[in-house]
């Protein structure tokens, strides 16, 4: 009894150091660019072109429409293409060291795949992908999240000034893109 005690308080406490060491560790951000090679077959739900035809991926550029730009004056905001406080939900990694930032990386893809899924640079590579799916590798010591309705209220509430009520079922259904099951 003792040693499933001691087994059992093992494997939590493993499960939430790698959780910690996911949180406090600093990975390196692709951009959606860096996804598409793999997520843009049939074979994998063709998820890069799901997003490409999202809001998420027209979200930076709504911060250059009329109706962003009298928001923000009305916010005391000059512009909000500029503005941290748009561009936190607006862009994926705004704020993060630059040096985190990879080469396919640009702030004119919005909210991309890193927004919700973790920055990708360790478990991009389709070798760790495979062990993530096979159970080897804890995603999150790699930096990939399984996002759920907390990961979206981080920018779909209150704070926004163009919120309305949040449906996290309905409003996943909208962008949700998941890998087809085999067959």
């Amino acid at each position: 009894m003792k040693l499933l005690k001691l087994i059992l308080v093992l494997s939590l406490s493993l499960a939430f150091s790698s959780q910690v060491l996911a949180q406090n560790k600093q990975f390196g951000y692709v951009g959606a660019k860096g996804c598409k090679m793999c997520h843009n077959t049939k074979k994998q739900g063709q998820q890069y072109k799901i997003w490409l035809k999202s809001k998420h991926a027209q979200a930076y550029k709504t911060l250059a429409s009329e109706k962003a730009k009298a928001i923000a004056k009305e916010k005391g905001i000059a512009d909000p293409q500029k503005a941290d406080e748009c561009l936190q939900c607006h862009v994926t990694a705004h704020g993060v060291d630059a040096k985190l930032l990879g080469k396919k990386y640009s702030i004119e893809e919005g909210v991309s795949c890193e927004s919700c899924h973790g920055p990708g640079k360790v478990y991009k590579k389709k070798k760790t992908m495979i062990a993530i799916s096979k159970g080897e590798i804890d995603p999150a010591s790699v930096g990939l999240i399984k996002p759920d309705e907390k990961t979206c209220k981080n920018c779909h509430n209150e704070k926004s000034p163009t919120f309305k009520e949040f449906d996290y079922e309905k409003f996943y259904e909208k962008i949700k893109h998941e890998k087809p099951k085999k067959s």
